[in-house]
């Protein structure tokens, strides 16, 4: 299904245009997107005549531009291949890394200062596989490569192209002259290459599994790149290495049966996915969370696909389209049905997830989602109704990462690593988002640790706390329903204790100024897991504070005794010895939603004192 649904995505690719270049914003088959850094121009004596950089800068930065080759197999590892030379040359067609193409390589000792006759092995293997491929060629320009081949010597390099920063670096060739096209788009080159092609394919034939029919087997399928943290060569969804992952004699490829042609559909389209220019990635923990809509028409498609983008992973910017669809995104979070926020959306929009994590040379599945754009928009309406609170504890809705970044250890001033989120969490947070299922319960746990270590009772910390209670409540897994707002009368032992302890915060800190640990820092942790022990001592210093601030506020100073005595007589006449992780959750929000009223209470004050003003 997951690759089904790729192969479609590489047919609507493969249908449009990039709006800069005009060409197909996914290569045909046989051919893939690579970094090439240079081009060498030739001519037709077969000599370099120019050095031509393949740069572009991106802000400060400056990268080498993509472009489509000749598709490139895998040359190390147990399983080599080297298919297009009868096994004995590795080599790319037409273009490669300079180790490769001119025999220089700084890196691999191939130094051009190095000018022994004898030739290194990967220019042997580059040239031997060139003269033999088109040995019966009448083309122009692929003569002219073939005398390049014929006269070069790595020792040439430092008198014909003398310049260090080409060395490692993908090249490709153009001959003189030719502005259309390089020598890997030439209508001869192409049709040799794809009969080295043919003449490679795997000559078993076994229905696959994709398209159901019965196809030639790809023995290895192309790497999957621009995975987060994972191997800068590619991984793989698919692949057989060892005896012990085969069964009834099948080797590699033949053990999950996919064609070559639908091998290269889903990990072409997977790798135009994944590349962050293109927009249809994000990170969440440690996954590279892509995704897609599907549609008759692609305009639809892509509103839903950046409407998405916003509502996920919403990303700062002055752009006219994030603007645009920013107050979509606020009405989505504030439960407003999709048919009114985008009525030029189909609701039955078809809408893929996929998150892919690194796991050594393979890649791990994290969660696949097949569903509708309408049912996608409700889930995150929902989600955002379980994080709710009053007053909002944000500006704008938060992304995925910023609620993960939550699950960290606090830092002040900072930022938050990716790597001190739960990787386990992360791929479960994201699916109960998507899926609408239940929140993991660990998050609870994992979020009340983080307050209980690092003693930092974040709004949003609070609001996923809320969250995880609050769909369970409507799940019907608790009875207890979770407040949004201050709730007194709530019949919660554990919430009516966050209360108290807020309330007894406050005495403190009216009764001493600037005090250098409040008993948030100190005691926080133990009050909301072990009550027993800590509040009795509390209320007997509270008492003393009160005495304290009747002296300079006795109007305010009933006013704290009115709420102490208020939330007393709501609790048992004995403190509990334990709070459970749901009850200590439940200690945390009435906590805060108690500090929120003074806060709120003493907003209020000073904007009257400024209004008598």
């Amino acid at each position: 299904m997951m690759f089904s649904a790729l192969n479609h995505c590489y047919d609507r690719l493969a249908e449009e245009s990039d709006s800069d270049t005009g060409k197909p914003r996914v290569p045909a088959f046989g051919f893939t997107e690579e970094k090439i850094s240079y081009i060498l121009v030739i001519s037709k004596t077969g000599d370099i005549v120019n050095v031509i950089p393949n740069i572009e800068t991106i802000g400060k930065k400056q990268r080498p531009k993509t472009m489509f080759v000749p598709a490139t197999f895998k040359r190390t590892g147990q399983y080599t291949e080297k298919a297009f030379s009868g096994g004995k040359d590795n080599a790319f067609f037409l273009w490669d890394k300079t180790a490769y193409s001119l025999g220089v390589n700084i890196d691999d000792g191939n130094h051009p200062n190095n000018t022994a006759m004898d030739l290194p092995t990967t220019y042997k293997s580059f040239k031997r596989f060139h003269l033999n491929a088109l040995s019966d060629t009448k083309d122009e320009g692929l003569l002219a490569f073939c005398q390049f081949l014929e006269k070069w010597h790595p020792s040439l390099f430092e008198s014909v192209i003398n310049n260090d920063e080409i060395l490692g670096t993908n090249i490709v060739f153009q001959f003189e002259g030719d502005q259309c096209c390089y020598l890997h788009e030439r209508e001869a080159a192409k049709e040799i290459w794809l009969q080295l092609l043919k003449d490679a394919a795997s000559t078993t034939e076994i229905n696959c599994l994709v398209s159901g029919k019965r196809e030639k087997i790809a023995r290895l399928h192309p790497p999957i790149k621009d995975i987060y943290r994972g191997q800068s060569s590619g991984g793989s969804i698919v692949s057989f290495d060892k005896l012990s992952f085969q069964s009834y004699g099948k080797k590699q490829g033949e053990n999950a049966p996919v064609s070559e042609l639908a091998a290269f559909k889903y990990t072409t389209a997977l790798n135009y996915l994944l590349k962050r220019d293109n927009r249809h990635c994000f990170s969440v923990g440690d996954a590279s969370t892509v995704f897609w809509a599907v549609t008759e028409d692609h305009n639809q498609a892509q509103q839903a696909e950046s409407l998405f983008a916003q509502i996920v992973n919403p990303i700062p910017t002055d752009d006219a389209e994030a603007a645009q669809l920013r107050p979509l995104v606020e009405r989505i979070s504030q439960g407003q049905p999709l048919s009114e926020i985008a009525p030029n959306i189909d609701p039955n929009t078809r809408f893929y997830l996929l998150g892919l994590a690194p796991n050594a040379s393979r890649i791990s599945i994290r969660f696949w989602l097949d569903s509708s754009f309408g049912e996608l928009a409700e889930r995150v309406s929902k989600h955002f109704t379980d994080l709710a609170l009053d007053p909002l504890p944000w500006q704008q809705p938060p992304s995925i990462w910023q609620l993960l970044r939550q699950l960290a250890p606090y830092r002040p001033e900072q930022k938050t690593k990716s790597e001190d989120i739960p990787t386990h969490l992360s791929g479960e947070f994201m699916r109960a988002v998507l899926t609408g299922e239940r929140y993991p319960h660990s998050l609870l746990a994992q979020l009340v640790l983080r307050i209980r270590s690092d003693g930092h009772i974040s709004p949003l910390r609070v609001a996923m706390i809320k969250a995880v209670l609050h769909r369970d409540y409507r799940k019907q897994l608790i009875k207890e329903e979770i407040p949004m707002s201050l709730d007194e009368n709530n019949e919660s032992d554990a919430y009516q204790l966050g209360r108290l302890f807020a309330v007894l915060e406050r005495i403190q800190s009216s009764a001493i100024k600037d005090a250098n640990a409040t008993i948030t820092d100190r005691y926080f942790a133990s009050a909301s897991t072990v009550p027993y022990s800590v509040f009795p001592r509390l209320l007997s210093g509270a008492r003393n504070h009160l005495s304290k601030i009747r002296k300079s506020m006795p109007g305010y100073a009933v006013n704290l005794d009115k709420d102490l005595a208020g939330i007393i007589t709501k609790l048992p006449t004995c403190f509990p010895k334990h709070l459970s992780i749901e009850h200590q959750g439940r200690f945390t929000i009435g906590y805060y939603q108690q500090r929120e009223k003074y806060f709120s209470a003493g907003k209020e004050s000073q904007q009257a004192s400024d209004d008598t003003e």
